[in-house]
């Protein structure tokens, strides 16, 4: 997922057709409609007991109000669904630059004329009656439109939860999600993970459902390294943040110190408040690659993580995966052999050295999203994401 709003690009299809190594979606029409069914009921009901003004409002400069992301959710169905896969026309023509991330970037949404909460759940409504009826009509095809649909909706599901977390209005139960605590401690002997040099093979398979930057899957060699068995804790945090932290200079960056004195940045606040043993979240990566040069340490590699997570040996797998995104020490770019398919501003306007890669998924992402090769992405600066990170070490134990 990623968790950018470059899903919404409202430009045609790639004239190329898919790559030979994409395999068919799911095509089996009632499954499909009852899980976009699904994913639009977890929509309507994480915002149901948010009053209009909290929808409407903008609770931060790099965030959406959240009744942009229902009037969004819809306006991309309508495009790929109803346009692109139906061959409809979209039922709301003058919403499409609106609703187009690109053409209406976060910093103005809070000042434009959008929907409101009830033209926007009405919006939703009606885009989805024309969506069941033309897939009905027209079949889903290979199912990739539906699945990528789909999971749009669910990834705009957590960027919805990060609004929603900086604003205070995550409900309890989904807060007890964020601070429930990692598995107990384990003895010294069995913190870190050892594996061998090698060879491996990243990225997803050829069969089922996958984003353009997870293929083609590719062979990499890589020397021993060491891997974390869990991710960094809010007490290991707070004891980095009360031993100077902040103030040593030789733990950070050029970047991530000049990053650090402008803004006066110190550990974020959740991570003072939340359970002790649960993991640190909302981290930069500026911040967690300073944590690891502290403990003498540093980022896994996308590599490197995806090994560790696939590995065969149960015994030698990361414990705790999915409760935070990890920050991977790597850059944001396209695997070799990379074609953007079906639009290049899902992930290729994004591949270069500005972002760095996460990996793994967080409390707050569906299961059908995150996967051992799916590639999150976002600014080193950014701590709104549900972030954390796990240690990594060169060499065998």
């Amino acid at each position: 997922m990623s968790t950018q709003d470059a899903m919404s690009r409202t430009t045609a299809l790639e004239d190329a057709a898919p790559p030979t190594d994409r395999a068919p979606a799911s095509s089996d029409l009632a499954w499909a409609l009852a899980d976009l069914e699904q994913a639009r009921a977890g929509t309507l009901a994480l915002v149901a007991a948010v009053g209009d003004a909290d929808l409407e409002r903008v609770h931060s400069p790099i965030m959406s109000p959240l009744v942009w992301d229902l009037g969004h959710i819809a306006a991309y169905e309508d495009l790929w669904l109803g346009q692109r896969h139906a061959g409809l026309e979209l039922l709301r023509p003058d919403l499409a630059e609106l609703y187009d991330a690109f053409e209406t970037p976060r910093a103005v949404r809070g000042e434009i004329e959008a929907l409101g909460p009830a033209a926007a759940r009405d919006y939703l409504a009606a885009v989805r009656a024309r969506t069941a009826a033309a897939l009905a009509r027209e079949g889903l095809g290979d199912g990739t439109i539906c699945e990528m649909v789909l999971r749009h909706e669910l990834q705009h599901a957590e960027t919805m939860r990060q609004t929603m977390a900086i604003a205070g209005l995550l409900p309890t139960g989904e807060l007890a999600k964020r601070d429930r605590p990692l598995p107990p401690p384990v003895d010294e002997e069995r913190e870190w993970i050892a594996l061998t040099a090698g060879s491996f093979t990243i990225g997803a398979p050829a069969e089922g459902f996958a984003y353009d930057n997870e293929r083609p899957r590719h062979t990499v060699e890589h020397p021993a390294f060491q891997i974390a068995r869990l991710p960094v804790s809010n007490a290991s945090w707070m004891r980095f943040s009360e031993g100077g932290g902040y103030e040593r200079r030789e733990w950070w960056s050029d970047e991530g110190w000049a990053w650090k004195q402008e803004y006066d940045i110190v550990n974020h606040p959740q991570i003072a408040a939340g359970h002790a043993e649960a993991p640190a979240c909302h981290v930069s990566w500026f911040e967690a690659d300073a944590f690891a040069r502290a403990h003498d340490a540093r980022l896994p590699t996308e590599a490197e993580w995806e090994r560790a997570a696939t590995s065969e040996q149960e015994t030698e797998t990361p414990a705790a995966i999915g409760r935070v995104w990890e920050w991977t020490a790597d850059t944001f770019h396209g695997y070799p052999g990379f074609r953007a398919y079906p639009y290049r501003e899902y992930s290729e306007v994004f591949f270069g050295e500005d972002y760095r890669v996460l990996r793994g998924g967080s409390w707050a992402t569906h299961p059908r999203v995150a996967s051992p090769s799916f590639r999150n992405w976002d600014l080193p600066l950014r701590r709104q994401i549900f972030a954390g990170m796990r240690l990594a070490r060169d060499g065998a134990a």
